[in-house]
């Protein structure tokens, strides 16, 4: 009983000794601290950042204030370039063909990829993860490519399509070369190849919307159709922002699918920013003016992107 008693506080004196020590090498630990230790840490990160982007984007936007055909020095104009795309009508021309692509691009994609994500979703698919891959597929190859394969799968000469139509006897149109359908094939060209990144995000979405919803749904008498529109809506609106803004930033700046396809044509009837600014930087070396158009494709890019985020709700919460 003794040794005991004696024993409980020399260990009671150790812990106190412990403590005090640990303290001690803690505070000495805090006072060798360097305040900018932080920094070191997103040092790499922010080099990284200010080469490839910060860098550039300055650079690209000094060069718009300035007229320069890409040899020799470039000589500052002021607000000159933005007064000619204010009043060039091929850029007017080509910003209305992005506008009329985002439908196609944006509204048409989130439509299509919805419906099949709904239905595997609801009928718990085997198969999805597959039907997942085959529909991702597109979103994931080069956008040449896609131009490329579309072309030749429209070749009115010897494209698969035309042949499966005259086969059944219809008169099939030339799908690239016609002044009507041109930029709407090519709209649906780009719907093609973002639905099933649509698919993906709503499916995953739908996957972390609680199952008691449905069932609350269910038991109020809600049939399939009702539980779409008062739970897996609501539930997907943060899927639903990010889907659209990144669609609208694909149709504005849309460049490889209509460069392999159509180059801007037939006439100018597919033309758009990109095409214009590409001809205008390196075509006819007016890079100063190339420059203007990619900086005000980005502020409208940024601010249709945020204003969408905002109107669906991906900025609220």
């Amino acid at each position: 009983m003794l040794a005991s008693s004696r024993s409980k506080p020399s260990q009671l004196g150790e812990a106190e000794l412990a403590a005090k020590a640990g303290s001690a090498g803690r505070s000495r630990a805090a006072r060798h601290e360097s305040p900018w230790e932080p920094y070191i840490y997103l040092l790499p990160g922010l080099l990284i950042f200010g080469l490839f982007v910060a860098l550039p984007l300055g650079g690209t936007i000094a060069l718009s204030f300035t007229e320069w055909d890409g040899y020799g020095s470039p000589l500052f104009t002021g607000l000159s370039n933005y007064a000619d795309a204010a009043s060039d009508p091929l850029f007017r021309s080509a910003a209305w063909h992005n506008l009329l692509l985002i439908p196609y691009f944006a509204l048409l994609p989130a439509f299509l990829g919805l419906l099949p994500a709904v239905l595997v979703q609801q009928m718990k698919l085997r198969w999805a993860p597959l039907f997942r891959v085959g529909l991702f597929l597109p979103y994931i190859m080069p956008g040449v490519l896609i131009g490329v394969v579309w072309r030749w799968l429209l070749n009115p000469v010897f494209g698969p399509v035309n042949a499966a139509l005259k086969a059944i006897g219809v008169n099939p149109p030339t799908w690239l070369g016609d002044f009507r359908l041109a930029l709407p094939t090519v709209g649906l060209i780009g719907a093609w190849a973002a639905y099933g990144f649509c698919y993906v995000v709503f499916l995953a979405g739908m996957q972390k919307i609680p199952r008691e919803l449905y069932e609350a749904a269910r038991l109020d008498g809600a049939n399939g159709l009702e539980e779409f529109w008062t739970v897996t809506l609501p539930g997907l609106r943060r899927e639903m922002a990010v889907v659209l803004s990144v669609n609208l930033i694909n149709a504005l700046r849309v460049f490889d699918v209509i460069a392999a396809t159509t180059g801007g044509g037939p006439g100018r009837e597919t033309n758009v920013v990109a095409l214009h600014m590409i001809d205008s930087a390196f075509k006819i070396n007016r890079v100063g003016y190339g420059t203007t158009l990619a900086v005000l494709l980005t502020l409208v890019t940024l601010v249709l992107s945020l204003l969408v985020l905002r109107l669906v709700g991906g900025l609220n919460d």
